[in-house]
């Protein structure tokens, strides 16, 4: 579900109106990824440079789709796992790791459902602790527990680690533009989570959770017609409290 270089990955975007019969998650995103690379390969500028700022560890990817965040963390020294519903965007994550050289020791993908990771016999892979759980535009047109998620999520965090969560704030600039032109939207103010938003659906203790980073950010992008443009980030990192154990690291 993650966005990577120039492109977004527009969920709010995707599928048909709000009105239809909603779709199995498992057959949507199959379909989604079925027909041939989605993305570019490259890493969320919002990770990459909160990741440069971290002393590398192990991390989690939620949504990884065809891996460029979790292929660029492990070229950066991370140990990196990355989870998605889709089996053919995991396929593909895998055989670039592959192309890269990298091994599942330092790039693993796990083909799963996000729900498992409140599940206490999830994959091995998932059970943590991660220093870093990343989630890259973790928002989708279909069914989607959300909130259920990114808490597990924290859950899997590691004492002295960072948990980050990016989403849209706002839709694109061309979006008006492409619904008056008949393609389907399903935009509403709940699809762009604001900082207070994100920071009340994790509803993390302040004892234990430190808020890093809450704000909105400006990049700039390529919109479909080739001309520059401009997307607003919601950016969220907590960091968990405490000294990380040195085995994490």
């Amino acid at each position: 579900m993650s966005t990577d270089g120039e492109h977004t990955h527009d969920h709010t975007a995707a599928g048909g109106s709000a009105e239809e019969v909603p779709q199995d998650p498992t057959a949507f995103w199959e379909s989604h990824y079925g027909d041939g690379p989605v993305w570019s390969g490259r890493v969320n500028a919002v990770l990459a440079d909160t990741a440069s700022g971290l002393m590398p560890g192990s991390v989690l990817d939620l949504g990884c789709g065809e891996g460029g965040d979790v292929l660029w963390l492990a070229q950066n020294g991370w140990t990196a796992v990355g989870v998605d519903i889709s089996q053919a965007a995991i396929i593909r994550a895998r055989a670039a790791a592959e192309a890269a050289g990298l091994g599942e020791g330092r790039a693993a993908f796990v083909r799963d459902d996000l729900g498992v990771l409140g599940e206490k016999n999830r994959p091995k892979l998932l059970k943590g602790p991660f220093d870093l759980v990343t989630a890259s535009f973790f928002q989708s047109p279909v069914a989607l527990d959300r909130q259920h998620i990114l808490r597990h999520a924290a859950e899997l965090v590691a004492p002295g680690g960072h948990l980050l969560v990016t989403s849209h704030a706002a839709p694109p600039a061309w979006a008006a533009e492409q619904m008056k032109m008949g393609e389907d939207h399903q935009h509403g103010p709940a699809d762009f989570p604001s900082p207070e938003d994100e920071l009340a659906t994790l509803a993390l203790d302040a004892q234990t959770w430190e808020t890093v980073r809450a704000e909105v950010a400006t990049r700039d992008v390529t919109a479909p017609d080739g001309t520059p443009a401009q997307l607003d980030d919601t950016i969220v990192l907590m960091r968990r409290r405490g000294i990380p154990t040195a085995d994490v690291r």
